[in-house]
Parts: structure tokens; C-alpha cells; sequence
């Protein structure tokens, strides 16, 4: 039996989900943020005397090269999780498995966020 609706009305509720462009938009800014970020985090850290282990703790310990490590480290962790979001989204078709997968990838993602700050905190206060 054939079905009775038109091209339209079948693909009326296969639209948008409304945060297309916020995702979008949210990995670009997180890339650009980045593509400034990274250079200069890397510059800093390798002129600190990064083999020897007081220099880098005096790195991690002073107040620009905490920051700089925090804010790269949040960017790349963010921007890996709205990645593997899209991944997830795209290539896991059981709706289970794709639920539990893209909870997974937050909470990891938090807590990979937390771990890196309260390392960045005790080398701060330990120096």
C-alpha cells in the first residue's frame, strides 16, 4: 500500500534539532582559541627549562604559566569533546549505546577538566 504523504510531510519531523549552529560555532571559537593558545604555551614551556624538573614545576607553579596551561588544556579538552561528539552522533546508530557513549564522553571529559586543574592547583601551591 502506498503512503499517501507527500515528500514533505515525510521528512516534516527529520529536520534541524535547533543547536546545529551552536555546536558549529562553539568547535570554531574552541579552535581558534587554540590556534593562539597552543604556540604560545609551547613557547613558554620550552623556554622554561622544561627537562629539568624545577624548572618545570617553577613553570607550572608561576601564575602565567598556570594560566596558559589551563587555558590550552580546557580548549583541547573541549574541542576534543565536541569532536567526539560529532563522531558518536554520526557513527553509533543504537540509540543505548550512543546515549551512554555521549555521557561517557562528558564525564571524562569534566573529569580529565577537574584532574588538570587540581594538578595545576598543588603544583601551584607547592612551589
Amino acid at each position: 500500500m502506498k503512503s499517501m504523504m507527500t515528500p514533505a510531510k515525510r521528512t516534516n519531523r527529520l529536520g534541524s534539532a535547533k543547536s546545529g549552529v551552536h555546536h558549529f560555532i562553539t568547535q570554531r571559537v574552541s579552535a581558534i582559541a587554540l590556534v593562539i593558545a597552543l604556540p604560545i604555551f609551547v613557547i613558554a614551556f620550552t623556554f622554561s627549562g622544561a627537562p629539568d624538573a624545577d624548572a618545570s614545576r617553577a613553570f607550572f607553579g608561576s601564575a602565567f604559566g598556570a594560566l596558559i596551561t589551563l587555558i590550552t588544556m580546557i580548549a583541547t579538552l573541549y574541542h576534543m569533546r565536541l569532536g567526539l561528539q560529532v563522531v558518536i552522533e554520526d557513527y553509533i546508530h543504537g540509540a543505548g549505546l550512543k546515549f551512554t557513549l555521549l555521557i561517557a564522553n562528558t564525564l571524562i571529559t569534566y573529569g580529565l577538566m577537574l584532574a588538570g586543574a587540581y594538578a595545576l592547583i598543588r603544583l601551584a601551591l607547592a612551589g
